[in-house]
């Protein structure tokens, strides 16, 4: 993709996050996902890591190579014509520099990074190693000239046996990865907690994205709580599953 492109549809998703109250990004896994959501009526879209894996065979958690989820991610990217952001895991062992540059290379604008390394046997970074992390894909977004929507991943409240427990530990946190240059943050495993979701979007000033079921789950709510910006995680491949075996199951034999 011709490098102006990519920078129009960067500036495009920032443009969306402004104007959109939650930004709604459908999380797809091919080409026929994305052009689906597209046709639907989305103006961008994120490429999840889990569903990418299942669509692959492959297992989530960086069970693909860095490259392998490069070369899986042009053609979907190249499919439709608005922009997407791809999940980036931990950021697969790679720099921050040489994260950048393979994303863009493949026309994403925005990515997802999150601070549980499944390369090092599923440890959580300390607070200031993902803000450093962070800090460092800003840099190379800013130096390559492509203003990459970095969404700043945090699993803190997934990992916790009491989600309420770490709470101020997730917003030092947060705030840390805004003061680093996130665009937005991703406080993950709380989409179902009205309380510890209005505490979180009364920390920060920048977006904070939630997961969403396409089904169970309500926008107006999201709303109400002040959350920027949702994505589905593997929760529509999963809703989609489940119908697809409800259509299926009257022809079994």
């Amino acid at each position: 993709m011709a490098l102006h492109t990519t920078v129009e549809r960067a500036q495009r998703l920032k443009q969306l996050h402004a104007q959109c109250k939650p930004l709604v990004l459908p999380t797809v896994w091919d080409v026929w996902s994305a052009r689906t959501a597209v046709a639907a009526g989305f103006p961008a879209l994120t490429i999840g890591s889990h569903p990418l894996a299942d669509s692959r065979g492959a297992d989530d958690h960086e069970g693909q190579t860095f490259e392998e989820v490069l070369a899986a991610v042009r053609p979907i990217i190249a499919a439709v014509d608005v922009p997407v952001s791809v999940d980036l895991e931990a950021g697969y062992g790679q720099k921050p520099a040489d994260l950048v540059a393979g994303l863009i290379e493949v026309g994403g604008v925005g990515l997802n990074i999150e601070d549980t390394v499944h390369s090092d046997g599923g440890r959580v970074r300390g607070t200031q190693e993902h803000a450093s992390y962070v800090a460092g894909l800003r840099t190379a977004a800013d130096d390559a000239g492509v203003p990459v929507w970095v969404n700043g991943r945090t699993d803190l409240f997934m990992h916790a046996q009491n989600a309420s427990d770490v709470l101020d530990e997730a917003i030092e946190r947060l705030r840390a990865l805004e003061e680093a240059g996130a665009d937005s943050v991703y406080p993950v495993g709380i989409q179902d907690d009205d309380d510890l979701l209005t505490a979180v979007t009364g920390a920060v000033t920048v977006p904070v994205n939630s997961t969403a079921h396409p089904v169970r789950h309500d926008l107006d709510r999201f709303r109400r709580l002040g959350v920027g910006r949702i994505t589905y995680g593997p929760l529509l491949q999963l809703a989609m599953t489940d119908t697809m075996k409800d259509m299926l199951k009257p022809w079994t034999p």
